[in-house]
């Protein structure tokens, strides 16, 4: 795929504000809220941030995966919910882990091509709230009670009712297995485990550095530009500020405790050093460099490139690699010319698989179509915060939190160029080029 690039545009795209609700690990703190109510609360805060009236949005644009039954388009519940005006339009995108990264990349191309001065893009997950699915059996049941003409009808067909009918298909489960290979996202991990011979200590090890990191982060008030307070549905009671799933303390002994969960026989990949299943959204505000130096505002940073890239969906998880790769080259500059990145952990076989495949000649030309490697992806320019091990990976927001993390990162340490990338489940990678002045 061709990349975007801001200098072949009408204009650049400056993100003017970007924030987050906490993340919150799955059937904790957030179980209570809806995807649409976690939506709501980050746009609002994004507006308020920004001190931006609705009405002087162009589009809004929420990226979702596990789109709920009761709001198809969330996009445009969460706009009206969160007082935009009915002429405002609003459309939802799905990319899976890439989805809120789609939302940004949806306002680039209208910014960029003059069709918009100003968007509200973002994403919001509540996986917590993802449903179970009755089998075929059941629903046929279902279905023909609703139909029956009669009394005797319905009942010959309960009388063919058996209890296993009850048993439910875990929808979150389906959602994150790739039907092409035919292997969830934990098994792809091993793969990557075995294909760059990781070891279960090295895993572990990354894992905890990714808490330990994440942790000091929220001590030091790193995050507090980003996270915004939640009020927690459904009886409003009770008001969540920071991240719940980091754990302070982390250790090597207690990680290694755990049992491998994909590969119970050979693996390696634990709940320990994979990321937890989680709730949370994120919304950015997206405005044409000129609009915003107009108005005066503080500019987080410019978006000068993006681009999405296929793999092996075996191997989903060297999608950072693929696009990162793709979107360098085509912007022709050179990886040193990068001081930051944040790459998501969804797991640490993944990230660190990464690590080594960037570093590696042979892999570039095996893989990349390059003669060289991209160069090294140093552990301290790599997800220094910690990353999604830790702070979880709500799958239709993660991407925006990449982007909003990294912007803020770059300001306090006066970095001028920034990478976020994502793998992406069914083999797809993502990646976008970040800069301030």
């Amino acid at each position: 795929m061709k990349a975007w690039v801001a200098k072949t545009q009408k204009s650049r795209v400056a993100v003017v504000a970007g924030v987050r609700t906490p993340f919150a690990k799955s059937g904790t703190k957030l179980k209570g809220c809806s995807a649409v109510h976690l939506g709501v609360s980050a746009v609002r805060e994004a507006m308020a941030k920004a001190d931006l009236s609705p009405d002087k949005v162009d589009e809004v644009v929420m990226g979702n995966a596990g789109t709920p039954a009761d709001a198809a388009n969330i996009s445009r519940v969460i706009s009206l919910r969160a007082g935009f005006p009915e002429a405002t339009p609003a459309y939802t995108v799905h990319r899976n882990c890439a989805s809120a990264m789609e939302a940004i990349a949806q306002g680039c191309l209208k910014i960029g091509a003059g069709l918009a001065d100003t968007m509200l893009v973002g994403g919001t997950e509540s996986m917590s709230n993802m449903p179970l699915i009755f089998g075929d059996e059941m629903k046929e049941l279902f279905s023909t009670l609703t139909f029956a003409k009669s009394q005797v009808e319905k009942l010959e067909k309960l009388t063919q009712f058996r209890p296993q009918w009850l048993k439910p298909v875990v929808s979150i489960m389906e959602g994150l297995t790739d039907p092409i290979s035919g292997l969830n996202m934990g098994q792809t991990a091993e793969v990557l485990a075995r294909d760059f011979h990781l070891t279960r200590q090295e895993q572990d090890a990354f894992a905890m550095r990714s808490h330990q990191r994440t942790v000091d982060a929220q001590k030091t008030g790193k995050f507090k530009d980003e996270v915004v307070p939640m009020i927690i549905e459904p009886d409003f009671d009770e008001v969540i500020e920071s991240d719940f799933g980091p754990r302070d303390g982390q250790s090597m002994e207690s990680l290694g405790k755990l049992k491998p969960f994909f590969d119970r026989e050979n693996g390696t990949v634990t709940p320990g050093n994979a990321c937890p299943i989680t709730d949370g959204a994120v919304a950015l505000i997206l405005m044409s460099e000129e609009k915003a130096k107009a108005e005066g505002r503080q500019i987080l940073g410019l978006i000068s490139g993006f681009t999405f890239s296929g793999c092996e969906p075996k191997r989903m998880g060297m999608g950072p690699i693929y696009s990162s790769a793709s979107l360098l080259d085509q912007m022709e500059m050179d990886f040193s010319e990068v001081g930051l990145v944040e790459l998501n952990e969804a797991f640490a076989a993944q990230v660190l698989a990464n690590q080594k495949a960037w570093s590696s000649d042979k892999y570039a030309q095996e893989k990349l179509g390059r003669k060289k490697a991209l160069g090294e992806l140093r552990d301290d320019m790599l997800n220094v915060n910690g990353g999604a091990i830790a702070l979880g990976h709500p799958v239709g927001a993660t991407g925006g939190r990449l982007v909003v993390t990294l912007l803020n990162e770059m300001k306090r340490k006066q970095v001028t160029k920034g990478l976020a990338t994502l793998c992406i489940g069914g083999g797809q990678g993502a990646a976008f080029l970040l800069e301030r002045n």
